[in-house]
């Protein structure tokens, strides 16, 4: 027979009521050992600590995701995270300031001079050679012409050689103005024949030919001169105006090809003639603008 401890072993539990420690092995009787025991409360006090801080950092992160989740769902057309591209056009913008218009306005385009001195209607100053050739002398570039004999007749044929008077004739010429130049023997005759309209004076120019040319004026000091003798001769036109000349040695020489300062003569008189009859239409057309 045993006689041993009566009843079950007791078992210590420090998170049950009322459990024995054993205070020792088989030694009923002995004193608790403190220090374990305090060692024992120690370690169950960390662990509780920890346990409290771990339990709140969750429930920290717990509260933080939801807050994040409201803020998601209170803007649920998650318009916040749309593309550049979905919001409002520039122009669906308000403008800061607006840009103020105004009408329409230019100025009215300059006034051509050629259409004054293009019909009888328009061209309607006072003419003649004295103003279309006015003073004693011209002066072209370097060359100094010196004026001589003039002339200004209703009966155009009276101022046409060769072909050039049934021309005019037939195209309406209602005047011809002649002028005569010299210069260092040599001599030019710039003769102006004024018709209606330009489409007269443009038939005029291409219905001439080698043989429609002004006549010579002589008068003064310069003697008759391209009567019978070979000349140069040149026809052009500028609105209602056909305007020739005919340059020659003033001493009935011919004239040649080799002959420059003839050339040089009867181009700068052509030239002065078409500067003249465009200065005209320059002037009426500033007249009418100003008026």
């Amino acid at each position: 027979m045993s006689y041993g401890q009566g009843g079950p072993q007791s078992q210590w539990d420090p998170w049950k009521p009322n459990s024995q420690q054993p205070w020792g092995t088989g030694d009923d009787g002995s004193t608790p050992d403190w220090a374990a025991l305090a060692e024992a409360s120690e370690t169950r006090n960390k662990r509780r600590r920890l346990l409290f801080i771990g339990g709140g950092a969750l429930a920290t992160l717990g509260i933080g995701t939801a807050v994040a989740m409201g803020v998601v769902s209170a803007n649920g057309d998650d318009k916040g995270n749309r593309p550049t591209s979905s919001l409002p056009a520039t122009a669906d913008l308000p403008s800061a300031s607006s840009t103020p218009t105004f009408a329409p306005t230019s100025a009215p385009p300059p006034l051509d001079p050629k259409e004054f001195v293009s019909s009888k209607a328009k061209d309607t100053a006072p003419n003649g050679p004295e103003l279309l050739f006015p003073g004693r002398q011209l002066t072209m570039g370097t060359a100094v012409y010196k004026k001589g004999a003039k002339a200004d007749s209703t009966s155009c044929a009276t101022g046409a050689a060769g072909t050039l008077g049934k021309i005019l004739a037939a195209n309406g010429c209602t005047r011809i103005m002649r002028v005569t130049y010299a210069r260092d023997g040599i001599a030019v005759t710039v003769g102006v024949a004024v018709f209606d309209t330009e489409a007269q004076a443009l038939k005029v120019k291409s219905q001439s030919d080698g043989k429609s040319i002004v006549k010579a004026l002589a008068g003064g000091s310069v003697k008759a001169f391209c009567n019978g003798a070979i000349c140069r001769s040149t026809t052009n036109s500028y609105g209602r105006y056909a305007y020739f000349t005919i340059t020659g040695f003033a001493n009935g020489k011919d004239v040649t090809t080799k002959d420059t300062a003839v050339f040089t003569t009867g181009d700068d008189l052509a030239e002065f003639a078409f500067q003249q009859l465009r200065r005209r239409g320059e002037a009426q057309a500033s007249a009418a603008a100003n008026s």
